[in-house]
């Protein structure tokens, strides 16, 4: 009986360091995590008070499970949708089968699906999730895990939800973080891992060190008519210009020399009789250039306007539908679904950089147009739109006003 006793107490005692053991490891990975964001060169956070409202679940092992993986061959590529409106390249890559509280799950795990991933990119997973404690305790667009592949032996895989972390998005405007697809909602509450953030949401100023003068082959389309004439329009059905409508583009500099001629030639295009539309960005015309026309509806005199390194930095979760078409999609016009204001934020004539809000058919346009910037064409956000659940306020809400209060 002694013995048996003694047994019992070396092996709670041994459960018990090496549970100490594990809630050290987490602490360490989230101190790892907490210096990531503050020292990061693109890190969303950039002091000591706002690291301390990043808040944690207490470690548990009842979130740290064996998943089995389900390997997907010949996976096409699609377009995950991103919550500045854009969207990332990614590729199933497999399904991961686990338990927690008795019960099935599976999360999909996805790669780098973009043509040249960085190192790091091309040997990690990504799991972005949601799950019954999304939009409640956690950050309501859901959270992140990494995985390396390597991880994976003999087809397994251990999944640590004590790591689950929140997207920069959480913490700042200014990032294109993917929203989790629908497979990766898991019927379960996982109080574990990163908590909603709580502490102020930074305004991220825009970054134009990176932009970039106009290349070669660009120059010589600028150049090879007057300001005043206006410019061959790509099209979709035309596979060169496809490709150049579905690559993303970079920001440009304020002062190149090149930069007045180009727009003066953009607005001239859109201004054409034969085929006036409501705006234009630089790569419909083969620029992959950061730049855009938009008619501001919400303006005096409805005046045209041009915009460099434009960036959607909030949406409204207001949505509006309306009929759309695109000067590089001939013959086709739909109904698409789109935010009914936004704030952008783009870089004026001087180089600074200005923020405004938008609202209505001229949010409609610069959201268009923006999508043109990262080859997104609005028949993507339709098929997006059809994998969405919304809720019609007219289903859910009676308006009404005091008659009498409207003059017309």
């Amino acid at each position: 009986m002694k013995t048996t006793y003694l047994f019992l107490v070396f092996v709670l005692f041994g459960l018990a360091i090496q549970a100490q053991g594990y809630d050290q490891e987490i602490q360490v990975y989230r101190e790892q995590q907490a210096q990531h964001l503050k020292k990061s060169a693109k890190g969303p956070i950039a002091d000591e008070y706002v690291v301390s409202h990043v808040h944690y679940f207490k470690p548990t092992p009842l979130f740290r499970v064996e998943a089995s993986v389900e390997y997907l061959d010949h996976e096409p590529t699609f377009r995950m949708p991103t919550l500045d409106g854009t969207s990332k390249e990614f590729r199933r890559y497999a399904h991961l089968h686990f338990r927690i509280d008795g019960k099935d799950h599976t999360l999909t795990a996805y790669e780098n699906a973009t043509s040249f991933p960085s190192e790091s990119a091309a040997t990690y997973l990504f799991l972005p999730f949601l799950d019954l404690s999304t939009g409640e305790t956690t950050y309501e667009s859901g959270r992140y895990l990494d995985l390396k592949k390597q991880d994976i032996q003999h087809e397994k895989v251990m999944l640590d939800f004590n790591k689950a972390y929140n997207p920069y998005c959480a913490y700042s405007s200014g990032y294109r973080c993917p929203q989790p697809p629908a497979e990766n909602f898991l019927q379960v509450n996982i109080e574990a891992g990163e908590k909603k953030y709580t502490g102020p949401k930074n305004q991220k100023e825009q970054d134009n060190s990176m932009a970039k003068n106009f290349t070669e082959r660009e120059k010589k389309i600028i150049s090879n008519a007057a300001p005043s004439d206006k410019m061959y329009v790509l099209q979709t059905n035309v596979e060169p210009d496809s490709i150049i409508l579905r690559t993303t583009s970079e920001d440009v500099k304020y002062d190149d020399p090149l930069l007045a001629t180009l727009t003066a030639r953009m607005y001239a295009t859109v201004q054409d009789p034969e085929h006036a539309g409501v705006g234009i960005a630089a790569p419909q015309v083969g620029i992959n250039k950061n730049i855009i026309w938009v008619q501001r509806f919400d303006k005096a005199e409805q005046p045209f306007e041009v915009y460099l390194n434009p960036k959607i930095i909030w949406r409204s979760k207001l949505l509006r539908k309306g009929m759309e078409g695109c000067l590089s999609i001939p013959d086709l016009r739909q109904d698409v679904v789109r935010s009914y204001s936004i704030k952008i934020q783009y870089t004026n004539k001087e180089g600074k950089s200005v923020e405004e809000i938008v609202e209505g058919f001229t949010a409609v346009i610069f959201q268009h147009e923006v999508d043109h910037l990262y080859g997104i064409l609005f028949p993507d956000r339709i098929v997006e739109q059809e994998q969405r659940q919304e809720t019609s306020l007219a289903d859910k809400i009676e308006f009404s006003i005091e008659k009498g209060t409207i003059v017309p």
